[in-house]
Formats: C-alpha cells, structure tokens, sequence
C-alpha cells in the first residue's frame, strides 16, 4: 500500500502540472488564434481558468493528504516531504488567489476602464508561479530515491 500511495501522489502532481500546461501554454493561446474576437477568447479561457482551478485545488488537497499521513512511504523515504507540502500549498493558494481575487479584479477592469493590463499580466505570473510549484512537486516526488 505505501508504494500505491507514492505513485498515487506522482500521479496527481502529474495531473496538476500538467493540465496547467496544457490549459496555459496550448489551450488558451489556441483560443486566441482561432476564436472570432478576444472578447469570445477571454470569455471561453476566464471559463476554462475557473475549471482548472477546482482541478488545482483537487490535486493539492489529495497530495497533501498522502504527504500528512504518517505511515506512507512519502513521510518515510523523502526527507524533503515538507518541501514538496510547501511547494502544494503555495500552489493552491495561487489558484485560490487567482481565482478569488485577481478573476474578479479583471472582471470589475474591463466592465470599468480599469486597469486591466496589469491584472492579466499579475494573473499570469501568478499562474506561472502555480505552474513552478506543480513542476517543482512532480520533480520532487518522482525522484528515486
């Protein structure tokens, strides 16, 4: 059982990494290209964000109930499971943040005038810093050791 959960936690950093990657670097930059206007385009990828960020939250919340348990494998064998639990946590609360927080500001930008440019460009690097925190969890987990 602890080397099922092991490769369970492999797994679902796999997953949140890479639907991040796929959402973010071909999804969405497809939706631009090929969408009539950039207004259909940022509708279907705010759309697409949202989901993304319920896979996000699903995948850290699992991993981080593998890395808690005392009797894996996980707590046992990688020294650094509190790295990896660090790196999960800031990545959730990104996705939370984006989510909760940077969504709604672009929304109230574009109905408003405001400024809009600067919270697309802080919800990218924020989604790039989830995306760096998913890399850095999969690495880690899927190391031998």
């Amino acid at each position: 059982m602890p080397a099922f959960q092991a490769r369970a936690a492999v797994f679902l950093s796999a997953l949140w990494w890479g639907s991040l990657s796929g959402l973010g670097f071909v999804v969405v930059p497809l939706l631009f290209k090929h969408l009539g206007s950039p207004a259909e385009a940022g509708a279907m990828a705010a759309k697409l964000f949202s989901a993304q960020t319920w896979v996000s939250v699903a995948c850290t919340m699992l991993l981080l109930l593998m890395l808690n348990r005392k009797d894996t494998e996980l707590s046992t064998s990688h020294g650094d499971a509190r790295k990896v639990t660090a790196w999960a946590v800031a990545g959730l609360l990104l996705a939370l943040l984006i989510e909760f927080g940077v969504a709604a500001q672009i929304v109230n930008a574009r109905a408003s005038g405001g400024n809009l440019r600067w919270w697309h460009g802080l919800g990218s690097a924020m989604y790039l810093g989830q995306w760096i925190c998913a890399g850095l969890a999969l690495w880690r987990l899927s190391s031998r050791r």
